[in-house]
């Protein structure tokens, strides 16, 4: 063989290891990529690749509740006190409803007392131990609405020492205020920015001066309250729209109205009532909870005339908690009260709630003895109730029925 032929014969064995060395690169690369792309690639085609499936929204889930008057009469103290600690304590009061209220994203209540210190005291100038604030947090309460006909028992500054107990306590408050603040108070719920304002109606002025239940409002205190009158009640409303409209100018999604109206021991709303609570709903509220009349009345979803939005309303949710029953004033539905919810689906993106749709828990308060010492306990009126541990002591079975059948009575009307 020639030199030349040799040196040929090399040149195109080198080439034909370039030619493997680089296709076998090539070849790994394609099966890389491939690897890599291959989980990629869904049953759809490789458009799935180029043009991602974009998540959609879902609607926010919120179940809010609210339960009406929370009073402590005098004997309720009495039963609440604890000799050996030289305390009271609530803690009882609430126990087998805790469940529920825990469960709402949100819950509300009317504490209709104040917190001054002692001495303490029930009707007509209600004056109760902080625990009960304390009591109240621990069952699972959110907001504490103060707006109604017992705020001014103890004067101003019992006024405004019941918004600082309230708020140690964990509460944000709904009602009544410090010098400065909102007309409303505002809380998230799963993210939501939710607004509560409160109103409590006004007693008959006395030489030009406003009255809340006969104590006379200062200067001051008229500015830190919300109160209405029925005598200038579409000038009052006008309060409601504009909070109604701050409030959602300063990001509110979600407006609750709560109304202390209407007329003691009556189990139908009245004209005022009505008109209020359509006025509200007209104005925006997406939901109006209310209490006053220490009876259950009925409920039910009103429409925004202008929007055709739906609007939940409960007329009265009763008393959650007192001493007024048969015994005191031979009035049976003062027993009776509701823990009030309202489901609804909110569509964060539009601004829209989407459903929404208004239930019911029926509660009972039993009163009994055990071992000497007066007991007080919210019964609910679900499908336990013939096991309640309050009921195996009291014996009040009949009684707490008596009580279901009465508001599945007043509720189906």
């Amino acid at each position: 063989m020639t030199l030349e032929k040799g040196k040929r014969r090399r040149a195109k064995r080198q080439r034909a290891k370039r030619r493997l060395f680089f296709g076998g690169t090539i070849g790994i690369i394609i099966f890389a990529a491939g690897m890599f792309l291959f989980p990629l690639l869904s049953h759809n085609g490789l458009d799935t690749v180029l043009e991602p499936k974009s998540s959609i929204e879902e609607p926010v889930e919120l179940k809010i509740s609210c339960v009406g008057d929370i009073m402590v009469h005098k004997s309720q103290l009495q039963a609440q006190y604890d000799t050996n600690s030289n305390t009271y304590d609530f803690t009882n009061n609430f126990q087998y409803i805790k469940d529920y209220i825990e469960s709402a994203d949100l819950a509300l209540c009317n504490v209709e007392t104040t917190f001054r210190g002692e001495p303490y005291s029930g009707y007509p100038l209600f004056s109760a131990p902080e625990t009960l604030a304390n009591a109240l947090k621990d069952s699972g309460f959110d907001v504490a609405i103060t707006a109604n006909n017992h705020m001014m028992d103890t004067g101003f500054s019992g006024m405004q020492k019941t918004i600082e107990v309230l708020r140690d306590a964990g509460f944000v408050t709904a009602g009544s205020r410090k010098e400065g603040e909102a007309r409303y108070a505002t809380i998230d719920a799963k993210n939501v920015k939710v607004a509560v304002m409160a109103y409590t109606y006004e007693t008959p002025s006395q030489n030009g001066q406003t009255m809340i239940n006969g104590n006379p409002l200062n200067a001051q205190a008229e500015t830190l309250i919300n109160h209405f009158n029925y005598d200038t009640l579409d000038e009052d409303l006008q309060n409601l729209s504009n909070d109604i409209q701050n409030a959602k100018k300063g990001g509110a999604e979600i407006i609750i109205c709560y109304f202390h109206w209407g007329e003691e021991y009556q189990r139908s709303p009245n004209d005022w009532q009505q008109y209020i609570a359509q006025k509200a709903a007209n104005m925006g509220a997406d939901i109006i909870f209310a209490s006053h009349p220490h009876v259950l009345q009925g409920m039910e979803i009103l429409e925004n005339t202008d929007t055709g939005k739906r609007v939940p309303v409960f007329y009265s949710m009763g008393n959650l908690i007192s001493n007024q029953r048969t015994e005191t004033l031979n009035n049976r539905y003062t027993e009776q009260g509701m823990i009030a919810t309202v489901k609804l689906s909110y569509m964060k993106s539009t601004g829209e709630v989407l459903n929404i749709s208004q239930e019911v828990m029926p509660t009972w308060v039993d009163k009994y003895s055990e071992n000497g010492k007066l007991v007080y306990s919210i019964v609910p009126l679900d499908e336990n109730l013939e096991n309640n541990p309050a009921l195996k002591s009291s014996g009040h079975l009949t009684r707490a029925r008596q009580a279901l059948d009465d508001v599945n009575a007043l509720l189906a009307n």
